[in-house]
This record gives C-alpha cells, sequence and structure tokens, in this order.
C-alpha cells in the first residue's frame, strides 16, 4: 500500500510538471503577442494562431489530467489498511477453506507464467515463476521416480546405506537411521527393511552377519541354534531343518533376510522329532 501512495505520488508531481509547462507555453504566446506591434499584422496573425493553439494544448492537458485523477482509486481509510493487512494474515487460513479453482485465481493475481524443466538435472525439476511485476524466481524441486536409476539423491543415498552398512547395522537399523536423516525413497515415502534388502542386492552390498565373516556356531549366544546345530542335534540334513521351519513343524526366526537362521529348539523337540526320523534297514543281500 505504501508503495502503491508513492507511486500515486510520484505521478502526480510529473502532472502538476506538465501542466505547469503547459500553462508556461502558452503564457509566452500570450506576451509575444501582445509585443507585436500593431501595424504588423501579419506577425500579429501568426503569433494569435500559436497563442490559440497553446491555450488548447492547455485545456487538452487538463483534460487528460481530470480523466487521469478520476480513473485513480481514492485514497485508503485507516480502517481500510487495517482489514486489507488483517486479510493478508487470515491468507493461509483462507488457503486452507476455498476450492481449487479459487486458489488458481488467486495465484494468478500474483503469478503470470511458470516454466518447468525435467531435463535439467536427474531426478529434479528446475521452476521459473515469472511474476506480474516482472520479476523472476528460480527454484528446483525433487520429483518422484519409479527407478532409482533416475532418483536425484541415489548417489547419496547408496553411499549411505554403505557406510552404515559398514557400521553393523541390519536392514532394519538402516531404514529408520534414513528416515530419521530425512532421506526418502524415490516415491517421497519412508524406509523399511524390505527396501533396504532390495537396494542392497541392486547395488551389491552384502548382509552384515551377526557372527561376522565366520562359521555359524552350532549354538548362539541367547541358545537358540543355528541351522547346522539344529541338524546336528536331530540327527537330519540340513534341507530337512529349513523344510521343517518352512512347514512350522520348528520355530527359528531371522534378525532380517540373509541372516543366519536362530531355530528355537527344546530337549523334548529333539527327543521328539528324533525318533520320527525313518531309519534305514540293512540290506539283506548285503547281510548274507
Amino acid at each position: 500500500l505504501d508503495a502503491i501512495d508513492t507511486d500515486i505520488h510520484g505521478l502526480e508531481r510529473q502532472w502538476a510538471l506538465k501542466r505547469e509547462r503547459a500553462e508556461y507555453e502558452c503564457e509566452r504566446a500570450r506576451r509575444q503577442y501582445d509585443a507585436v506591434e500593431p501595424e504588423n499584422r501579419l506577425v500579429a496573425r501568426s503569433l494569435e494562431a500559436i497563442w490559440e493553439n497553446k491555450l488548447r494544448d492547455v485545456e487538452k492537458v487538463e483534460q487528460d489530467y481530470r480523466r487521469w485523477k478520476k480513473e485513480q482509486a481514492t485514497s485508503l481509510s485507516s480502517e481500510d489498511r487495517e482489514r486489507i493487512a488483517a486479510f493478508g494474515i487470515d491468507l493461509p487460513e483462507l488457503w486452507e477453506r476455498i476450492g481449487n479453482s479459487e486458489r488458481k485465481a488467486l495465484l494468478r493475481l500474483v503469478i503470470d507464467k511458470v516454466v518447468l524443466d525435467q531435463r535439467r538435472a536427474k531426478g529434479m525439476v528446475w521452476i521459473r515463476i515469472i511474476w506480474q511485476s516482472g520479476a523472476a524466481t528460480e527454484h528446483w524441486v525433487t520429483r518422484k521416480t519409479q527407478s532409482y536409476a533416475a532418483a536425484a539423491h541415489a548417489e547419496v543415498l547408496e553411499q549411505r546405506i554403505r557406510e552404515l552398512n559398514a557400521a553393523g547395522m541390519m536392514d532394519a537399523q538402516v531404514a529408520a537411521a534414513l528416515n530419521a536423516e530425512g532421506l526418502r525413497n524415490s516415491l517421497g515415502g519412508m524406509f523399511d527393511h524390505n527396501t533396504l534388502h532390495l537396494l542392497r542386492r541392486r547395488w551389491n552390498i552384502p548382509t552384515v552377519k551377526i557372527n561376522g565373516v565366520e562359521h555359524n556356531p552350532p549354538r548362539w549366544p541367547d541358545g537358540s541354534y543355528s541351522i547346522q546345530g539344529a541338524a546336528a542335534a536331530l540327527g537330519v540334513t540340513e534341507q530337512t531343518v529349513y523344510k521343517w521351519l518352512n512347514r512350522g513343524k520348528l520355530q527359528g526366526r531371522q534378525l532380517t533376510k540373509g541372516q543366519p537362521w536362530q531355530v528355537d529348539l527344546t530337549e523334548q523337540q529333539i527327543s521328539t522329532l528324533t525318533p520320527s526320523i525313518p531309519r534305514m534297514r540293512r540290506s539283506r543281500r548285503a547281510a548274507s
């Protein structure tokens, strides 16, 4: 509002100078006419015509000024200024209440055009906003992608996953760390352990083993059995242990995909399952 008032005062000053100049030219033409000798009729008629033209110029400038003055908005009262200021403060709340068509109408009041370019940088959108005032601003926005090959932050994400993986963190822990750091997946959502498992496979990042690079021991520190330990305790093959886990005959868990199994096996289960294994009978032919 202050800028508008300043502009109007500046234009008012220009009009005042223009009117003053027209009146000065008209007065100068009158003095020249009055100064000519009466007997010099030819010069007098010429100066009289100039004077009349200057009078018409003064009248035209006055008419233009009155027309411009009429078109200008009336000065705002203090109450009007307070209402407009309050409206500006309530604009965010108003934005939430109105529909999309009204939002577009509001935006058109301040924005002339918007230019978008998705090819300047991978996974990014370059936006140039040209405002109604003629000013222009530029912005970069990360766009959602179906593939991490086209994601803007793929290199940063891969490097961070490798760092957390090297620190011994499991997939679920890595996902939680990435979410806490504000990183998002290619679709803008949160990470979970399944996504981390797929990304590790994509970038050939090895699984963090609970026992490092060593062979699995028969039993883990919490008392559970490894696949190898369970097979030896039950007197079966490792494939049979996997089959029983899939069927629910045995209970076990993995910290995450790719981690060794931790099989819960009690003495009662060992005694119950071991006799159920069919024993190979000696061939009669071999016995004879």
